[in-house]
């Protein structure tokens, strides 16, 4: 694609980069074939392809982010599917996160919109001040037929039936490896799945331990930023990423670490491109040096080699969520974990499809989400699973809230295959899968 930035405009290395993006485009639109909210809308400018050219006009003319860019772009889940079908290579991550960074910067968008927006940038990642919001979603949840607006009704309904105690393991500390120490890792606690589910957490510490890790739980780490990184928040992000930084450097500097698992694939993606995000600023050095150990648990425990379990006369339906298999590019492993630890393992038709979770989208964008999500329970319920299985909290809320079918993180079900505790979505029905 041929773009006519002037020398000055070049000289703003997000702009810069932007360029490389948009010059690598070649207009083949193999992107539309893979585009969620194109197959549900059908409009081109809700393509990556059709969005590409609405950044490629605001950018080129300098001219103020207007109402029809920011639908479109707001319209964007960010699943990067269409990264994977690019035969060109476009980086439309970092193109599009450009350009909602701009948008932020250059739009003024409607009153209750924007106190909605800073509303969910104060609260989600905060584990403390989120959880207070889910008690108070608890309540007002059966007047949500009183509330005109979706998006708030939306955020009613995002609260579980039961909120989890705090996971005293969630606390800087320590865990020493069981036996032989094979590897010194630092575990990303993160911010909402501390308050949604805090057995995500503890399963990882449990199966990391008896695979032979000590587990650092760094002082000061906290969210990863994406939540904020997505409304064009770079302040805000940039501020929680570098605690995550710090953090992981003193660790990095003091007894060194091997890696640094990330077991919400969603925050993996975006400590992966820590590098990225910081390459003008002063921790250029740190962020490069934690982007490069940065690994999904999924990574680690390929590594480490899970021991092989029996056969087991249990089936589970492996939801891909589009930040492990589209932003990690990480497609097997699970999976091949699952199988390992003696599973069976099946997949939904059309597993590249994004459920419509995709961060704060489904609160967002309610209408468009909710058909994602009911588009990826038949799929995944057409395969009668006994279980459901994904790597990322915010897929699991997201295809929870839809089917009947137990849904529980990978890393719980390898936990529980390897000697810990069945987790605990499976205990509260007489009839939940027994492991066998």
């Amino acid at each position: 694609m041929q773009t006519t930035f002037s020398p000055e405009q070049l000289k703003d290395p997000a702009i810069q980069r932007s360029n490389e993006v948009l010059r690598t485009c070649v207009h083949c639109g193999f992107c539309t074939a893979t585009c969620p909210t194109y197959q549900v809308l059908g409009d081109e400018l809700d393509s990556p392809r059709g969005r590409i050219y609405l950044i490629k006009d605001m950018l080129e003319k300098g001219r103020p982010a207007d109402e029809k860019t920011v639908k479109h772009i707001d319209r964007c889940l960010s699943c990067l599917a269409c990264m994977t079908t690019c035969p060109s290579g476009v980086h439309y991550m970092h193109l599009v996160d450009h350009a909602r960074e701009y948008i932020e910067q250059t739009y003024k968008r409607p009153f209750f919109e924007r106190i909605l927006r800073w509303t969910l940038a104060q609260i989600l990642p905060y584990p403390t001040r989120f959880r207070l919001a889910l008690a108070g979603a608890k309540l007002g949840r059966p007047f949500k037929r009183l509330i005109p607006d979706a998006r708030l009704r939306a955020m009613l309904e995002m609260a579980p039936k039961t909120i989890p105690p705090v996971s005293r393991n969630d606390d800087p500390q320590v865990f020493p490896a069981l036996g032989q120490k094979r590897m010194r890792v630092a575990l990303m606690t993160g911010c909402a799945q501390r308050a949604l589910n805090t057995d995500i957490n503890d399963a990882t510490i449990r199966l990391l331990r008896r695979l032979g890790c000590e587990v650092v739980i760094a002082e000061g780490q906290g969210c990863c930023g994406a939540l904020t990184h997505h409304m064009g928040k770079t302040k805000e992000s940039h501020a929680t990423a570098a605690k995550n930084i710090h953090a992981w450097w003193r660790e990095i500097q003091g007894e060194g670490l091997d890696a640094v698992i990330i077991n919400t694939s969603g925050c993996g993606t975006t400590v992966k491109d820590y590098s990225h995000m910081f390459r003008t600023e002063k921790l250029a050095k740190e962020a490069k040096a934690v982007s490069e150990i940065a690994m999904d648990v999924s990574e680690v425990l390929t590594k480490l080699g899970l021991p092989e379990g029996k056969k087991k006369t249990l089936k589970v339906a492996y939801h891909a969520a589009c930040s492990l298999q589209h932003g990690q590019q990480i497609k097997t492993y699970p999976k091949d974990l699952l199988k390992r630890a003696g599973f069976e393992v099946v997949e939904p038709k059309d597993s590249h499809l994004c459920c419509g979770s995709a961060g704060t989208y489904n609160l967002m964008q309610p209408a468009i989400s909710q058909q994602l999500k009911d588009r990826k329970v038949a799929t995944l319920e057409a395969k009668a699973p006994d279980i459901i299985a994904a790597g990322n909290i915010g897929c699991m809320m997201q295809i929870g809230s839809g089917t009947a079918v137990p849904v529980v993180h990978t890393v719980e079900l390898l936990d529980w295959a390897t000697g810990g505790p069945k987790p605990r979505a499976l205990n509260g029905d007489p009839e939940a899968p027994r492991l066998r």
